[in-house]
């Protein structure tokens, strides 16, 4: 077998050329990365002042002193509403909630009210003067405390009279 013949190794690049080069990459690198470095911030004088805690007041606990049942307290009711005076329905004029029409006699009481689109018995009867409960006597035949009224619906308005 034959020995590798081994050449002579010349450097490419030489000792003082690689000191230079790696002078410029360091210098290049450290200009690089001054810009990312924001300056210090203003130094701060912070103030800080400690108070104490309160400790909570003990509160005594109530302890019976008697065994006595409590007195009860009387009860006393209110005064009965006054009673609410039936009479005859009143228009004053259509309002939201009652815009429909109304029939009256040849004296001008009135006799009839048409339910229209939108109406609410409770507003046709502030409409009339009258009470929501004296309204309801005067139309049986209207069910659900008037939450049942319908478009076209005839509502009696004449006191004197059931329908």
């Amino acid at each position: 077998m034959t020995e590798p013949t081994t050449w002579p190794r010349v450097p490419l690049v030489s000792p003082r050329a690689r000191a230079i080069l790696a002078i410029g990459v360091a210098a290049l690198t450290a200009t690089t990365l001054s810009g990312c470095v924001a300056p210090p911030p203003p130094p701060v004088t912070i103030v800080v002042t400690q108070t104490p805690t309160p400790k909570p007041t003990p509160v005594p606990v109530p302890t019976a002193t008697s065994l006595d049942p409590p007195t009860p307290v009387e009860i006393v009711p209110n005064d009965p509403a006054p009673p609410v005076v039936e009479g005859p329905a009143s228009d004053h004029g259509p309002a939201e909630g009652a815009m429909g029409p109304t029939t009256s006699d040849a004296n001008g009481s009135l006799l009839s009210y048409t339910v229209v689109q939108g109406d609410v018995f409770f507003n046709i009867a502030q409409r009339f003067d009258l009470p929501q409960q004296q309204l309801l006597r005067m139309n049986p035949s209207i069910h659900g405390l008037g939450l049942d009224i319908y478009i076209g619906d005839v509502v009696n308005l004449d006191w004197t009279t059931t329908r």
